[in-house]
């Protein structure tokens, strides 16, 4: 009789480890970040003023925020995706169309 509880009890603690693991992978499946994309003003305040007063979006033509936009990418080491949103931002916000 000693050796049916010693076994029932192994099962029980294997499907414990199973169940456990089971629980950890699905809940690992389960909690998925949800990520919310900053907006290029967002993102404007946040990089350029780690360094330095934020220039005035209306100090630059188009043009010349490119120019800003492409040196400050490799000087601050901001993303493709971030100097996009950050030099849109600039040039919708310098009155220039």
């Amino acid at each position: 009789m000693g050796s049916r509880v010693l076994i029932r009890n192994k099962s029980i603690v294997i499907a414990g480890i199973f169940l456990t693991i089971a629980f950890w992978l699905y809940g690992c499946k389960a909690t998925e970040k949800v990520v919310t994309e900053k907006s290029g003003a967002e993102l404007w305040s946040q990089q350029c003023s780690r360094c330095h007063n934020m220039p005035d979006p209306t100090a630059y033509q188009d043009d010349k925020w490119e120019t800003v936009a492409m040196h400050m990418k490799v000087r601050a080491n901001i993303s493709d995706k971030e100097i996009k949103l950050i030099k849109e931002f600039l040039q919708s916000a310098n009155g220039e169309e």
